[in-house]
């Protein structure tokens, strides 16, 4: 079912009202839940947007990237998040290959909506501005994602900085102002060289959102197991734990066990 607050949040997540933040230097927090107890803890704790990343394909699902997350995996983990929550906006990832072109795009978009989402997002800038203008369109809320994107890690071998070049900098603010042009409310910046990341976030009246990209964004995205130790196995670079959840129910469960030897 749709989520019952959809047109009130759908209003906060428009293009005007997110530009207007900006200018008054609102900044935005947004962390990252795949299920309800994980949403309502963040709602709780006031985090402004709520993002049902396919970053679950590692830190839930067991994954080795977000290449093997299905449309099914993100309505289903959409649905649990969104039963947790009563006013925050909530963001869904649309998967790989789920918006090749404007069409599929919109037909996976109100899957996820449906499910509970009350926008998408999706990779690429100039590349996908056709789909997040056809996605406008019908009235379908559009985070987009620059820089580094995890869904191309294949293609690409690997998670490496964008924008240190001028020509790759340049290239990014391109992206930017495409995905503004069609229609996005915000932009994902991932791990875009700072001065770059400053550019681009000059460049477009929308926030922009850095996860690894300095502190040059309007607003800043985490995974939330990384943020709080609950995938102890790994954890990025630019992310210094909060806390050690991880390690807490391994010693907890340790320490119930032993009371059974």
């Amino acid at each position: 079912m749709t989520h019952s607050i959809s047109s009130a949040v759908a209003e906060r997540l428009s293009p005007v009202a997110c530009a207007a933040a900006k200018a008054q230097g609102k900044r935005v927090s947004v962390l990252t839940a795949y299920d309800y107890p994980g949403a309502r803890l963040l709602e709780e704790a006031g985090v402004e947007w709520i993002l049902v990343g396919d970053s679950l394909g590692m830190v839930v699902l067991g994954y080795p990237d977000t290449t093997h997350v299905t449309l099914a995996d993100m309505a289903h983990h959409t649905a649990a998040a969104a039963r947790g929550l009563t006013h925050t906006p909530l963001i869904a990832d649309l998967p790989i290959g789920t918006y090749n072109d404007e069409a599929t795009a919109i037909q996976s978009a109100r899957i996820l909506l449906a499910a509970g989402a009350h926008a998408v997002k999706l990779e690429g800038g100039v590349s996908h501005a056709k789909q997040v203008a056809a996605l406008t369109a019908a009235g379908i809320p559009v985070m987009g994602h620059i820089g580094m994107l995890p869904q191309s890690v294949l293609l690409e071998g690997g998670y490496r900085i964008k924008g240190r070049t001028e020509d790759a900098a340049t290239a990014l603010v391109k992206d930017a102002l495409a995905l503004e042009a069609a229609g996005a409310f915000a932009m994902v910046v991932e791990l875009v060289e700072p001065g770059a990341a400053q550019r681009i976030r000059e460049a477009v009246r929308i926030p922009t959102i850095g996860i690894g990209s300095g502190e040059a964004c309007d607003g800043h995205v985490l995974v939330t197991h990384d943020l709080v130790g609950a995938f102890p196995w790994f954890h990025p670079k630019f992310v210094t734990p909060a806390a050690h959840v991880g390690e807490s129910i391994r010693e907890a469960v340790k320490n119930w066990v032993q009371q059974f030897v």
